[in-house]
């Protein structure tokens, strides 16, 4: 598995799965949510609606998949991140089952590229560092012997983020 980073809009992004940082509604929002509901147009949210009525929601942690509509991506992979409330709320263990969900949806469909954005680092205050260290350790340590995925790319949309993983991940400059 090859693993990048890109300083880049994660909704411009080519991959067969791009991962939105929802929120438990999926009914769109702000930030990377709200940007990837606008420029995918009305089918993402009318299939987050047929899963809403099916189940009610994404629960923190999980995640769900829809199409891309008009992205550049085949899928969407819906993802419910932590809000941040001091780190003694598990906030970390759920990050990490927000990655590996996504992973193990990514790899139920046969996708062999997959981009993420900095998940829960927004409006849910989840400190970008450590965000970056659980969702770079959460990729690396992935393990699923029928996994087709080949190349896995964290997209930063800001300059700060993507210097954090290029350090944590130890790339060359």
């Amino acid at each position: 598995m090859i693993i990048e980073i890109l300083l880049a809009d994660i909704t411009t992004v080519s991959a067969d799965a791009i991962v939105n940082a929802a929120n438990s509604t999926l009914m769109g929002g702000g930030g990377v949510d709200g940007a990837i509901h606008r420029r995918g147009g009305p089918e993402i949210l009318q299939e987050c609606r047929e899963i809403r009525s099916r189940q009610g929601g994404c629960d923190t942690g999980d995640a769900v998949i829809t199409t891309a509509g008009k992205l550049a991506a085949k899928y969407v992979i819906h993802t419910v991140g932590p809000v941040w409330r001091g780190g003694s709320n598990q906030e970390a263990a759920l990050l990490q089952q927000c990655y590996v969900r996504c992973l193990d949806l990514a790899t139920q469909k046969g996708l062999k590229t997959i981009a993420f954005p900095n998940i829960s680092t927004g409006v849910y205050r989840f400190p970008k560092t450590l965000a970056a260290t659980v969702a770079t350790k959460s990729v690396r340590d992935y393990k699923n012997e029928n996994a087709t995925i080949e190349r896995v790319i964290f997209v930063s949309f800001d300059p700060e983020s993507y210097e954090l993983y290029h350090k944590i991940l130890n790339l060359p400059d």
